[in-house]
């Protein structure tokens, strides 16, 4: 075999491995709260004034292309010790010229299941071309892009980016939030194929490095898959998925 040919398929054996390991954050065990149990939960900018919201599933700029059920309002819920960390990371990041743009934070169960619904239309494929360009709809399920659980439910897990003041921008990451593919993962190296996205660069890798260290700086852990995407470390309702809607009312402030 040409050495340009053993390559090839070294690389190829490479990717089916990063993305067969691309699993869900949550685990299939443990309770679901009534909705009334939201005593601990926060409203982000309460806590967090200097943020930038883009709730994503709240409007139709989304992997699904529509509004989804239990985001009543287009607003950032989290526990209280997710949003005061996340306070810390936001003092951090100004003082560094950034401000954080939140896409989401918690979400209500009804949403996962919405998601799952989706998944198995396989025939609704509106944003593919934005979100999943590289995969088939199909696998989106087996390859835990989408699951039954998800740690956002928990309420200390948070999707965020960088917004530079100076340029007045959002932070070129290299792919767009939410993206399903090789080039969402936060250890893709610069220069590496990364599926239908080109390579990215050295600046998008510099930038994916300045929002993880803040964020593990401050008691975040990030996710393998997604550069977007923590976990408070101490998150307070490991084992909890909570089903209460988006909304200002549902936390009581």
């Amino acid at each position: 075999m040409k050495p340009l040919n053993r390559f090839f398929f070294a690389l190829m054996a490479l990717a089916a491995v990063v993305l067969a390991s691309c699993g869900s954050d949550a685990s299939n065990s443990g309770q679901t709260r009534p909705e009334e149990d939201a005593s601990n939960f926060v409203v982000l900018t309460d806590v967090v004034p200097d943020v930038i919201l883009e709730i994503r599933y709240y409007g139709t700029y989304n992997f699904i292309g529509r509004r989804i059920p239990g985001y009543d309002e287009p607003i950032a819920i989290l526990t209280r010790q997710a949003a005061d960390s996340l306070k810390k990371v936001s003092d951090d990041l100004i003082s560094q010229g950034y401000r954080l743009k939140i896409f989401d934070a918690y979400r209500p169960q009804k949403a996962v299941d919405y998601f799952m619904e989706w998944a198995k239309d396989v025939g609704d494929t509106l944003m593919k071309p934005y979100f999943y360009p590289e995969l088939d709809k199909a696998v989106l399920v087996p390859q835990e892009y989408v699951a039954e659980r998800s740690g956002h439910t928990r309420g200390s897990t948070i999707d965020l980016t960088l917004f530079d003041m100076q340029t007045e921008k959002e932070v070129d990451m290299g792919c767009t939030y939410d993206y399903f593919g090789l080039a969402s993962h936060p250890s893709a190296q610069p220069g590496q194929e990364v599926g239908a996205y080109k390579p990215i660069n050295q600046q998008q890798y510099d930038n994916r490095m300045i929002l993880q260290r803040a964020m593990v700086a401050h008691g975040f852990k990030p996710y393998d898959c997604e550069w977007w995407h923590f976990t408070l470390k101490n998150e307070p309702y490991p084992d909890t998925y909570f089903v209460f809607p988006i909304a200002r009312k549902s936390v009581g402030n």
